[in-house]
């Protein structure tokens, strides 16, 4: 018989959940940077042992927050939704900021929202810490009420993932495999490869412009030669934002664009020619409709 469900990570943003979800995955799924609002989609991750005889579904959350627009009005129901949704919920806090406000804000959400559910919390990046100090952010988790069972880990080098893998394993429900064994994502291409973008953008970026900026595959063609060629914009709100990611003598979008190929290369596994062209697209994290096309439910 084989086990399979969904597991919902909460947490604030930032904490590593991303990470997490990589490191369980064994691939790149979910882009990371130290951003609030990387993750804006609810992508799932999807983990396999088949001589185990079990399928772990982890869904990505955006990080719990207050909405301030649409945007965030979306991701904030995207949470809920899938919590409700979820066989199990994996808390992730991060071991060196201790536990704050905003992690307890999130404990009490998840035990109104959920308190049938079993939570796992993952206490991370305890690499950064002495033994003492973990120690005592242990305490501190083991002292929200929702938290059942604790975790200390560090997801970056791989530090506790292998108990905390079995523990999830053995929450989930016993049923078929919900995707196919090689399936590691179930994100459409062009919304990963977006992502992948995105990623490089927001590693070069401070104060407002990451929160402002999308990014868009508009098209992806395979060359008789093997080459992959896509075609993708970057959308900013304001003429001045657009003229930050360009650069100096388009210095900066160079610098996105190399960076992006190098890990679309990888991703798809072969060479790439990538055209990054920079657009201003006022509001767009107000359209609806817009949103809806972007999968940004």
């Amino acid at each position: 018989m084989t086990r399979a469900g969904f597991i919902g990570l909460a947490g604030r943003p930032n904490v590593g959940k991303s990470t997490i979800v990589n490191a369980v995955v064994g691939a790149k799924v979910a882009i990371i940077s130290d951003r609030p609002q990387t993750t804006r989609r609810a992508s799932r991750g999807v983990a396999t042992d088949v001589a185990a005889g079990w399928q772990l579904v982890l869904v990505d959350l955006p990080g719990v927050q207050r909405p301030r627009d649409v945007l965030t009005e979306r991701m904030q129901r995207r949470v809920e939704h899938e919590l409700h949704g979820a066989d199990a919920v994996l808390f992730v806090v991060n071991a060196e900021q201790g536990i704050g406000p905003g992690d307890r804000f999130i404990a009490g959400h998840l035990l109104a929202a959920r308190p049938d559910v079993s939570v796992i919390c993952a206490v991370n990046k305890i690499d950064r810490l002495s033994s003492a100090e973990t120690a005592k952010v242990l305490a501190e988790a083991g002292e929200l009420e929702i938290v059942d069972e604790l975790f200390p880990v560090s997801a970056k080098r791989g530090t506790g993932m292998t108990p905390l893998i079995a523990r999830l394993a053995e929450l989930v429900p016993e049923g078929p495999f919900l995707y196919p064994p090689e399936d590691r994502t179930d994100q459409p291409s062009e919304v990963h490869l977006a992502e992948l973008i995105r990623e490089q953008v927001l590693r070069r970026t401070r104060e407002e412009l990451p929160h402002a900026v999308e990014v868009a595959v508009q098209e992806i063609t395979t060359r008789d030669d093997g080459l992959v060629e896509i075609a993708a914009q970057v959308w900013a709100e304001t003429e001045s934002q657009k003229s930050i990611l360009i650069g100096k003598g388009g210095r900066m979008v160079r610098e996105i664009g190399t960076a992006a190929r190098k890990e679309l290369e990888r991703e798809l596994g072969t060479k790439v020619f990538l055209d990054l062209q920079v657009r201003v697209r006022e509001r767009w994290r107000r359209d609806e409709d817009l949103l809806d096309r972007l999968g940004i439910e």
